[in-house]
């Protein structure tokens, strides 16, 4: 049996459930602790922490002993060590000391998930240690629908909400970000005083979550003719170009920190980028600028972050 396994991937797609799935489904006792509990200001009190866990999944075994966050005791160690950083490489070098004095017929495997695998100390990457990564990646759309299912087993769902336009229309979210969406919509259900949750209220959460909340900022009127130009040339554009993301919704209300928002939504999930994609993406964000100038014959600071972006997105199709 292999000694340890690291989850590792980004925040929410459900690293930590794995880890108690896996332990409910071997039947072994399971230990959990967040390494950030493990370090202390007193000297020496994580070491003897981890001593005192060991010792126990070593008495009640077969056990499976979960380290959520390794990162934060497991860094890199440097060539000198100052107060706190002491404390947790004490604490990192009990965890190998630990590791090395089980062999695999105690019946105990250690888990460990974080977000940055790359800061890890090579000695805990080591043959013998963590020496099995596996990498849990955000759901794809069929995994994003299995997920909305369960988190709607108990919410009521009105006949036109459909969790498979749902799951397709929320790309790249993690489960996590999934629960909330559906807990987003089931709060705007209830304060339009209904008795199940329709697919409008889907859709305003996930514009929620995605653009930010509506501002009731008071804008004057030649503002908000300004606003309309900037979103109607990214909104032309957009179903003009080819290659470009088909156009949702088109707003002039403030959300968030823009004034006004052209949300363009997806098919499907995308793990490649070709070059017309790029062109047509940096089409997009230039046109609301020159939308403006072609109206009113003067530049704003409305594009600033559009032309951030695009030139981001240049920098990448010139590489």
């Amino acid at each position: 049996m292999p000694k340890g396994v690291i989850l590792y991937g980004p925040p929410g797609p459900g690293k930590t459930l794995l880890a108690k799935s896996v332990a409910g489904e071997s039947g072994a006792m399971f230990y959990s602790q967040s390494a950030s509990q493990f370090v202390e200001m007193f000297a020496g009190l994580g070491a003897a922490r981890i001593r005192k866990l060991f010792e126990t999944a070593r008495k009640n075994s077969p056990a499976i002993i979960f380290i959520d966050e390794l990162d934060a005791i497991g860094r890199a160690r440097g060539p000198m060590s100052i107060g706190g950083s002491s404390e947790q490489e004490q604490t990192l070098n009990q965890i190998l000391t630990e590791m090395d004095g089980f062999s695999s017929r105690e019946g105990i495997i250690v888990l460990a998930a974080t977000n940055q695998p790359d800061v890890l100390d090579r000695a805990l990457l080591r043959p013998g240690r963590f020496d099995r990564r596996v990498v849990v990646n955000l759901p794809d759309k069929i995994g994003r629908e299995a997920i909305l299912k369960v988190h709607t087993r108990n919410v009521p769902l009105a006949p036109d909400a459909s969790l498979a336009d749902l799951a397709a229309a929320t790309p790249g979210f993690s489960g996590a970000e999934l629960k909330n969406l559906v807990n987003e919509a089931a709060l705007l259900a209830a304060r339009r005083a209904q008795d199940n949750v329709r697919e409008l209220d889907f859709v305003d959460a996930l514009e929620k979550i995605v653009l930010g909340p509506a501002r009731p900022i008071l804008l004057s009127r030649a503002d908000r003719e300004r606003i309309a130009y900037h979103e109607g040339g990214h909104a032309i554009l957009a179903l003009v170009v080819a290659g470009a993301d088909p156009v949702h919704r088109v707003t002039i209300v403030p959300r968030g920190q823009a004034l006004g928002v052209t949300y363009q939504r997806p098919y499907s999930d995308r793990y490649n980028y070709p070059e017309s994609y790029l062109g047509a993406r940096i089409v997009g964000m230039r046109c609301g600028r020159a939308a403006g100038e072609s109206g009113y014959g003067t530049k704003t600071t409305g594009a600033a972050s559009e032309c951030w972006q695009a030139s981001i997105r240049g920098a990448t199709k010139r590489w």
